[in-house]
């Protein structure tokens, strides 16, 4: 009976990860600072500890697995990301051609959000583990709907229609983007001698997605470049004026552009690898590393007109390297260092400065594939990331242990980029964090204190915009 109500439970936390893992997460760009409570209490550090019982920090390194107990693990964190942006005053207020975001000081809803995980080991006659796990690791979510915003622009260039101010941040009503990515691996470790372990295997990823209230930039994709000259040529050979012709397809064209926003939440799936080593370089120190590879994901097709390739959005690598001292006494010293490459994924490494050579951003640009959803489409311009980790964990007793850690990586958004990043502004640099273990029950906290980016809005350079994030997190976890 125990061993069914168990199973039971593990189904319907797997069932609840698939539908809420990675719904807010923004910590290290839109990755978290760690994986799992015995972990993210000591800042996401440990890749060169063999300390862990817990089985999930296979998502870290897949050669721990070897020293996981034979067990269930079941985790779930609540997370809370505060966002706001705030907009100074242009001196241009849309006028010349200006896109401007209305002044102001603006907060992000949905400050709440459950992320559960869980994992199970089984022990192998050899030695060796076989491990799975199921966790959100990236996303992010923001929700605009301060009724106060607004943005001011004009809607036909030099054409008769004059500035208009609409509600939303982009001048859409409601905005944001709502980014889930949760990960199924399969992870096979095994030990070469006494002081050396390697894991390997699969890595399925799901991701869900849906924006809201950017409509105002159809003008910049590339389906609307693409269609607009047709339309222009078909009025002039009815004998139109052309001046005119061009002012009456602005309307028609851009009702082609059906895959920007508003469209739901679409699901994409893909898969990658991660392998990893563990070395027990003496009896005091060991050392350990993991590498999780880019993965090849479906593209977002009722979003091709936003991201760049027609929708597409991989998931960036990652690697890491991990030092431990102490082993062999009750405070062990972990150093992490772990880097991100966001810039691998043209949708999140894109400068929005891209779209200058789109033909309608009317800059001399003659080149499609540089608008919205083109081969080579503006995107968030995120910079790829080095994160710096230190934890430590100091063991009482056979059922306590204590886990302190802080982390550093200078945050992945330019300065130029700001103006789009109003959707994802991950700009968190610092983590501070608290964990308890207390017999088969892990705590953990972080905080990550404010931190703002300032830049000059890309389509009105006389406004300044800045985004500020501070982040608050709680998880429990139990193993069984």
């Amino acid at each position: 009976m125990k061993s069914m109500i168990r199973k039971s439970t593990a189904l319907a936390l797997a069932v609840s990860a698939l539908s809420l893992s990675g719904t807010a997460m923004a910590t290290n760009g839109y990755f978290t600072h760690g994986v799992g409570a015995e972990s993210k209490g000591m800042a996401g550090t440990g890749i060169g500890s063999d300390n862990f019982s817990g089985s999930i920090i296979v998502a870290s390194n897949p050669a721990l697995g070897v020293f996981a107990d034979d067990s269930w693990e079941i985790g779930l964190s609540f997370f809370s990301p505060r966002r706001s942006y705030e907009a100074g005053q242009s001196f241009v207020n849309g006028n010349f051609g200006a896109f401007t975001i209305g002044a102001g000081s603006f907060d992000s809803g949905s400050e709440w959000f459950p992320i559960p995980y869980i994992s199970k080991n089984w022990r192998l006659g050899s030695g060796a583990a076989i491990t799975t796990a199921f966790y959100g690791r990236g996303g992010m979510n923001t929700d605009w709907d301060d009724s106060n915003t607004f943005a001011t622009f004009d809607p036909d260039g030099d054409g008769p229609t004059p500035i208009v101010s609409p509600s939303g941040p982009f001048g859409d009503g409601e905005a944001g983007v709502d980014l889930s990515q949760a990960f199924l691996a399969v992870n096979y470790s095994a030990k070469i001698g006494d002081n050396f372990a390697i894991g390997i295997g699969p890595i399925f990823a799901i991701q869900m997605f849906e924006a809201k209230g950017v409509g105002t930039f159809a003008g910049y994709t590339k389906t609307f470049n693409t269609v607009y000259p047709g339309y222009v040529g078909a009025c002039v050979q009815a004998g139109g004026n052309p001046l005119l012709c061009q002012l009456q397809a602005l309307e028609p064209a851009a009702g082609d552009v059906t895959s920007l926003t508003d469209n739901g939440h679409e699901l994409s799936t893909g898969f990658g690898g991660a392998a990893g080593f563990w070395w027990g370089v003496t009896d005091s120190f060991s050392v350990g590393a993991s590498y999780t590879s880019k993965m090849s994901m479906s593209e977002f097709d009722d979003y091709s007109d936003l991201f760049a390739e027609a929708g597409g959005f991989d998931i960036p690598s990652s690697t890491k390297l991990g030092f431990t001292f102490g082993r062999g006494t009750n405070v062990l010293v972990n150093f992490d260092v772990e880097q991100t490459q966001f810039s691998e994924v043209d949708s999140v490494g894109n400068p929005l400065a891209n779209i200058a050579g789109c033909p309608s951003a009317g800059l001399g640009g003659t080149d499609v594939e540089s608008c919205l959803g083109g081969k080579n489409g503006a995107g968030f311009g995120w910079d790829d990331m080095t994160t710096y980790k230190l934890g430590v964990e100091w063991t009482v007793d056979d059922s306590t242990v204590w886990r302190f850690g802080y982390s550093y990586g200078k945050q992945p958004i330019n300065e130029a980029d700001v103006l789009f990043n109003i959707l994802a502004p991950g700009v968190m640099e610092e983590h501070i964090t608290l964990g308890l273990t207390r017999d088969k029950w892990h705590f953990s906290l972080m905080y990550a204190p404010p931190f703002s980016v300032k830049g000059q809005n890309l389509f009105d350079p006389t406004q300044e915009i800045e985004l500020t994030m501070r982040q608050l997190e709680f998880e429990v976890a139990y193993s069984f």
